[in-house]
């Protein structure tokens, strides 16, 4: 049954709550777990911890089973190789960041550490708090050394509970960074809980949708955001991510185009090397169609696409038409008039006029 990447089979019952989760994952990169409160978002990964004992429940991560009750097998969550990041880092108060790190470190035979102590200070940028207390750091200086500190544990996998909820915007933007670094530059699969879609849009290679404790959807993040029977979970968020690469600085207008597999976008002057791979925020409401391409028109960003479908909205007067943009998934939001108007059907021919473009990082 145990597979290479994460199983969880989770059943659970509450008061007024209940469970039911059969889970496929990636074994490598950020996988997110999205839903609004309530969902069961923090019970799968307590779940996946060992504090929550689901029975007759099912655990592997990467070949290792950590539970399995038909077989009599459950890992108390000591045993587990696993780090876990709360919303509010609990650190010791009582000692300084380095003891605090040296803590995590401990934790692990010399012979099986995989993450030095200096590669976790670089990664989360932390050296020069070693010798602060925790009360006099920032809340998103004690997110930072709470995560290298369960990095430091060596990790087989990384669970994290919302760990920009308790910040405010500066702070979400001054960790988010350093997030993205974790996923880029180590092999470690996250288990990342949030209900922000921006944080999920720019973390995030895979999507799990909760509501009320079932799994709604479950697939990669471009493909799942695009899906036409889902925009309710999104309300008026409905979007794609793009993924692009810096290709030119066109300095005399003070723009930067960006390549993806469905061709180019510009956005406003940015400082990344060319090469470099940059996630976009494209919502649906912003992109419009047309039959041809336009030939005057003050919109820069031109796609052609191909529609795959249309759904209706929550909203009587608009639709929501999913476009394939040189295999690339986009969203368009128009009115049911347009669409008729231009006859919008599977299969037709577009082009897709982006009107704005949001850089997530």
């Amino acid at each position: 049954m145990h597979t290479a990447g994460i199983r969880a089979v989770f059943s659970l019952a509450r008061s007024g709550f209940r469970l039911d989760v059969d889970l496929q994952l990636p074994g490598l990169g950020v996988t997110a777990l999205f839903g609004h409160s309530g969902s069961g978002k923090t019970t799968v990964l307590r779940c996946v911890a060992g504090l929550e004992r689901a029975p007759d429940g099912f655990l592997s991560v990467n070949d290792e089973v950590w539970q399995d009750d038909a077989q009599g097998v459950f890992m108390p969550t000591y045993q587990r190789p696993l780090g876990y990041v709360f919303q509010e880092a609990s650190l010791f108060a009582h000692l300084c960041v380095r003891k605090n790190l040296e803590y995590g470190q401990k934790r692990v035979p010399p012979a099986s550490r995989k993450v030095a102590f200096e590669q976790a200070l670089e990664l989360l940028g932390i050296e020069s708090l070693l010798t602060r207390r925790p009360e006099s750091l920032s809340g998103g200086e004690r997110q930072r050394v709470g995560i290298a500190r369960a990095l430091l544990t060596s990790p087989k996998l990384l669970l994290l509970d919302e760990p920009l909820a308790a910040l405010d915007q500066k702070r979400k933007n001054e960790i988010l960074p350093y997030l993205e670094r974790l996923h880029d530059e180590l092999a470690i699969p996250i288990l990342y809980v949030s209900h922000s879609l921006d944080e999920v849009a720019q973390l995030a290679d895979y999507l799990v949708l909760l509501e009320h404790g079932q799994v709604v959807a479950s697939g990669p993040l471009q493909e799942t955001l695009a899906r036409l029977d889902l925009p309710g979970a999104f309300v008026n968020d409905a979007g794609v991510v793009l993924k692009t690469v810096v290709a030119a600085h066109e300095i005399a207008d003070a723009l930067t185009r960006l390549d993806f597999s469905g061709g180019s976008i510009y956005v406003a002057s940015r400082t990344e090397p060319l090469g470099r791979s940059v996630r976009c925020r494209v919502h649906a409401r912003d992109v419009s169609l047309t039959l041809q391409q336009p030939s005057a028109t003050s919109i820069l960003n031109l796609v052609p696409a191909t529609v795959v479908d249309v759904a209706d909205t929550e909203t009587p007067a608009h639709v929501l038409v999913n476009l394939d943009a040189g295999g690339t998934p986009l969203l368009a939001r128009i009115t049911r008039r347009s669409r008729n108007q231009l006859g919008i059907t599977s299969g037709l021919a577009v082009w897709a006029q982006i009107k704005a473009v949001a850089l997530l990082g």
